[in-house]
């Protein structure tokens, strides 16, 4: 019974300390102001932190795309380079061929005036 009384004291106790009325409103005000600008000071930074997070993952898109476009630059440079030395490969053979045919015809010929 001691500790409900005490509690039921306490209570009172600290429903009266919260039960003060607040500070005068002349003295809210400046309190307010330096709030107001606090708060302007904040989305300020805000906005331009948010600025530059723009700025640089727009930087960051565009080295991207820069990249992919010389990745693409440089594969089309590889496939005309593949496609001249393979024609180049076909000539080259084809006049190893001729050659080869031409010497083989020369053999025969000699062989046929001895």
């Amino acid at each position: 019974m001691k500790k409900v009384i005490a509690s039921l004291i306490a209570g009172l106790f600290a429903t009266s300390v919260f039960a003060q009325a607040p500070a005068a409103p002349a003295a809210a005000a400046p309190i307010a102001k330096a709030e107001a600008k606090e708060t302007k000071a904040v989305v300020k930074a805000d906005a331009k932190a948010a600025k530059a997070d723009a700025k640089a993952d727009a930087k960051v898109e565009k080295a991207a795309a820069e990249a992919k476009s010389d990745v693409a630059e440089a594969h089309a440079d590889a496939t005309k380079t593949k496609a001249k030395a393979h024609s180049k490969a076909k000539k080259a053979k084809a006049e190893a061929k001729a050659d080869k045919a031409v010497d083989t015809a020369e053999a025969k010929k000699d062989a046929a005036m001895k």
